[in-house]
């Protein structure tokens, strides 16, 4: 990747990026995510369509607000939840297609994907 704009350069901050992948890390963030892809959607919707507690909901939108990457939309008493940036889909989009690409295999990345079943007392 020489040269390539993705290229990291000496004494780059790479805090934001590394904030933005934490995020989006959290299971229920990104099925939240995923789920406002579709379209906006309210704190009911959410939970009744992920099996999630109202105030869990409502803690991962906070967070997710505060990031910038969703926005709230008032319309009389409630509040309709929608993806701020469209390059968040295509982000997504990319992640989805290189765990196609690697068939899965980052799931079982020894540091950060499900441990295996049969590795004993070397699993953490």
């Amino acid at each position: 990747m020489k040269g390539s704009a993705a290229a990291v350069r000496p004494g780059e901050d790479l805090t934001p990026a590394v904030a933005l992948f934490r995020g989006l890390a959290d299971p229920t963030r990104l099925a939240i995510l995923r789920r406002l892809a579709d379209g906006e959607a309210r704190v009911v919707d959410l939970t009744g369509e992920l099996g999630l507690a109202q105030s869990t909901v409502s803690a991962h939108l906070a967070c997710l607000r505060g990031c910038g990457l969703i926005v709230g939309r008032p319309e009389g008493r409630q509040m309709f939840y929608a993806l701020t940036r469209p390059e968040l889909l295509e982000l997504l989009a990319a992640a989805e297609g290189l765990l196609a690409a690697t068939g899965q295999k980052v799931a079982l990345c020894p540091n950060y994907g499900a441990p295996a079943t049969d590795c004993g007392e070397s699993c953490g």
